[in-house]
């Protein structure tokens, strides 16, 4: 069978490099993807020339990895990696190869490579090379390790979570070489980067059946070495899927009763995910006391309230469900969304109390705000200064 294959430029690219004499072939996951019937992205190119003698074929050249044996090609507009076939070393920082030697045959490129649907290329007439058995595997949905699985993880320990990942990802189940070997290797996750797991974190939440990724965790005891994983996490609130990566980590922080502080130390959560995630865990904080206020519609915006909610219904499956339209509505109903929107400004509160600034004009600007969420007060210029001047005057 004959795949068509590659843009135009990546096309381009291959093409000049066997002009020039050399080896070049579409690999990676844009071939895994295009014999799963999905559009191929990300389009890598592995060749048997050096770097130096890439650069050499091709006018517009960036060193993006170049003692990874990575160049950029910039061809037709079109930015394109072109990887020159290698072998890795261990990885004794857990992060990089030690060494990296530069080969001249495609098939001890694809030998390194972590699982068989990743170890397959296309050549430029569409031709499948797939030594390991990638497009069978792909058809039984299996996830197998390339070779030895314990060779391949004791090379890179972040692997093991990879196949973990593309179960939830594809759907697909580990085959059971792959798995024991993960379950002799699970402690080996601990030297791994945070960043790097977090990583592959986004990506499994994103997944189709998270669940049994979830399983896998829990089967093999990799659960047991992984940063604040928590052994109850399997609940319904984490079977996904997960609209964003960030429900999932809500639901992580939720269902293993977690601080917001110790997931973003975890794993290096950005401040504002970190912000997210304790929205999150304030907002079903507040909706375990009962129904939502007007302030909590304003405090929390639509996004951290369903995904609040959608956690709350799977920690407490017996309480009433705040349907989506129904928070959406309550929002829509708000007199403002934001102290921008109300119809005065501090200057008018020095103006009607005679008062010079200080921290009680924010103050009381925050009163205000609360009192027009809560209807105590409509949002009108004139209302507010009569609302304002009596409360004033009562707490003078």
């Amino acid at each position: 069978m004959s795949y068509t294959f590659g843009t135009t430029a990546s096309r381009g690219v291959v093409s000049k490099l066997l002009l020039a004499g050399y080896e070049a072939v579409f690999v990676g996951g844009a071939v895994r993807d295009l014999l799963l019937g999905k559009e191929a992205s990300d389009i890598d190119i592995a060749t048997s020339a050096t770097p130096a003698e890439v650069k050499e074929v091709f006018v517009h050249t960036v060193d993006v990895g170049i003692q990874h044996g990575t160049v950029l090609v910039l061809f037709e507009g079109e930015p394109i990696e072109v990887t020159t076939y290698r072998t890795e070393g261990t990885y004794s920082d857990h992060r990089r190869p030690d060494e990296v030697n530069f080969v001249r045959t495609l098939e001890e490129d694809l030998r390194r490579r972590d699982f068989t649907m990743n170890a397959m290329a296309i050549t430029l007439d569409g031709s499948l090379i797939d030594p390991y058995g990638g497009k069978k595997d792909i058809a039984n949905r299996l996830i197998r390790a390339v070779g030895n699985a314990e060779e391949r993880f004791r090379e890179d320990a972040l692997r093991m979570f990879r196949a973990i990942r593309f179960s939830a990802v594809l759907g697909f189940a580990i085959e059971q070489s792959t798995c024991h070997a993960i379950d002799l290797l699970a402690n080996e996750i601990r030297h791994i980067a945070a960043e790097r797991l977090k990583a592959e974190w986004d990506k499994l939440f994103l997944g189709r059946e998270p669940l049994q990724a979830f399983q896998y965790i829990q089967e093999t005891g990799i659960g047991l070495h992984l940063p604040a994983y928590p052994a109850a996490l399997m609940t319904a609130c984490m079977q996904g899927p997960f609209l964003s990566p960030l429900d999932g980590w809500a639901a992580f922080l939720i269902a293993g009763n977690l601080e917001p502080a110790e997931l973003g130390r975890a794993y290096k959560l950005s401040n504002v995910e970190k912000a997210y995630l304790q929205s999150v865990h304030a907002a079903i904080h507040m909706r375990e006391k009962g129904l939502y206020t007007n302030v909590d519609y304003y405090r929390f915006g639509e996004r951290v309230l369903l995904t609040a909610e959608s956690i709350f219904n799977c920690l407490h499956p017996l309480e009433a469900t705040i349907e989506m339209d129904e928070i959406k509505g309550k929002i829509a109903a708000l007199p403002i969304r934001s102290k921008k929107e109300l119809a005065m400004t501090g200057n008018d509160l020095l103006i009607w109390s005679g008062e010079k600034g200080g921290r009680w004009v924010g103050e009381w600007l925050n009163k205000i705000e609360q009192a027009v969420i809560l209807g105590d007060c409509l949002n009108e210029r004139e209302e507010i200064k009569e609302w304002f001047l009596d409360e004033f005057e009562r707490e003078r």
